[in-house]
């Protein structure tokens, strides 16, 4: 790392540490539980319970495909974006020649170069494999919902078992699917790095702002907030 300046390496640890503390209050913290992700999961635990009562269920089984494909596309994105990645690598040369031309971009060295786009493919990688493990935990989610107990056995002992183990699984899939797409946004904003670090660090704050926003002050938080799901089991409780 020695052959980074001191301003090149302040920036990179900016860009990890806001990565990781956005990341860690939306999934650990108590403010994290009013986000937009953490309603969708409620969501999920109810979709689930209501799956249950029906003894059709090839609806749900679409939604699941639905799923599935996306997340199947973020995951192809990924593996052409690390090629594309790579492929920086090779027109070193070219690349840094051309950007030391431009005004606005900090001169940089061939190996401070490469530095960079390793960090961007590792980035990529990092999100292809949360995209493909979700991808993975989704088809477990569509064998535990084919495995799901008929609609006459739903306040069985086991039927409600089975939906709370469906529905953690459900819940760790998006959890994933989730941190891949964190990172796309993150490498939107490590981008700025080719530039210079002042601009890393002003891309990061920016990405943060953005993501922050629609998790927690966003038109999308506000249309799913003016009431909690409330689960059948919930419903016929308080009847």
């Amino acid at each position: 790392m020695f052959f980074l300046s001191s301003l090149d390496l302040l920036a990179l640890l900016v860009f990890i540490t806001t990565w990781c503390a956005y990341a860690a209050a939306l999934e650990l913290s108590g403010a994290g539980r009013q986000s937009l992700n953490a309603r969708m999961d409620r969501y999920r635990g109810v979709w689930m319970e209501r799956m249950l009562a029906r003894d059709m269920r090839m609806t749900d089984m679409q939604i699941m495909t639905s799923l599935q494909n996306g997340t199947a596309f973020f995951a192809s994105t990924s593996l052409i974006a690390i090629g594309g990645a790579i492929s920086m690598i090779r027109a070193t040369d070219e690349v840094v020649s051309l950007l030391s031309s431009l005004p606005f971009v900090a001169p940089a060295s061939r190996i401070v170069w490469e530095i960079k786009v390793i960090g961007l493919v590792v980035i990529f990688v990092y999100a292809f494999f949360k995209f493909a493990w979700a991808y993975r935990l989704y088809n477990y989610v569509a064998i535990m919902l084919g495995a799901t107990p008929f609609a006459s056995e739903k306040d069985g002992e086991e039927a409600q078992a089975h939906i709370r183990r469906t529905t953690g699984l459900f819940a760790s899939a998006g959890r994933h699917f989730n941190r891949g797409q964190r990172a796309f946004f993150f490498a939107l904003g490590y981008l700025g790095w080719f530039i210079g670090p002042v601009v890393l660090i002003i891309s990061t704050i920016a990405v943060l702002i953005v993501m922050w926003r629609r998790q927690f002050v966003s038109d999308s938080l506000r249309a799913v907030a003016d009431h909690e799901p409330s689960s059948p089991s919930q419903a016929g409780g308080a009847s």
